[in-house]
């Protein structure tokens, strides 16, 4: 069965963006430090990339190695809208939960005006694509979905936010993850993944 993998960067206060969902304060270390980085985290997951930036980074025809489906709520999609850009990730199929946003915004994405749950339930369980679901954003979409939460792909960047969204918003519900691995980096980012316990 497919997995549902919660991949985000977070400060050291669980902020994944701030309060006007900001996310261009996590530090990226120097010039040096930022490139080894983004090199090594855009060969790890080439397709979590933009369709709009993957040729300036190298990815454009890197197939997708871990996600065909992202799924994520209008302040992770809005960032992409207020560039005027509808289809943020034309190489992966595009669901966007939202109850607000006009479900023709682009035919390549699919608005989900209901049940998340639901849809990552259907989605989980379709056969024969052999790769998992990226859950994109944001902080309540993940709370909402955290019993369908099969992994997390956590960036912890060395920066205190003090405010902002969440990395998870939802109803008190102590859910147990078992640290699978780490890997720090010299600019001071540490990439944990964790499964569900």
């Amino acid at each position: 069965m497919r997995k549902l993998v919660y991949y985000v960067g977070v400060s050291l206060d669980g902020r994944i963006a701030g309060p006007g969902g900001e996310f261009d304060f996590f530090p990226q270390g120097d010039e040096r430090q930022a490139a080894a980085y983004s090199a090594w985290m855009n060969a790890l997951h080439p397709e979590t990339i933009p369709t709009a930036y993957r040729a300036a980074v190298g990815v454009a025809d890197a197939p997708n190695r871990r996600f065909d489906t992202v799924v994520m709520g209008l302040g992770a999609y809005r960032p992409a809208l207020d560039d005027g850009i509808t289809n943020p990730y034309a190489h992966l199929r595009q669901y966007v939960v939202s109850s607000t946003l006009k479900p023709d915004t682009d035919p390549a994405v699919t608005v989900v005006p209901g049940d998340p749950l639901a849809l990552v339930r259907d989605l989980k369980g379709e056969a024969g694509t052999g790769l998992d679901i990226w859950l994109c954003g944001g902080g309540r979409l993940a709370g909402t979905l955290l019993p369908e939460i099969d992994e997390l792909l956590i960036k912890t960047y060395p920066v205190v936010a003090g405010t902002g969204v969440p990395v998870v918003d939802g109803a008190f519900d102590p859910t147990v993850f078992d640290v699978a691995e780490r890997t720090a980096f010299p600019n001071g980012v540490t990439l944990t993944r964790l499964t569900r316990h």
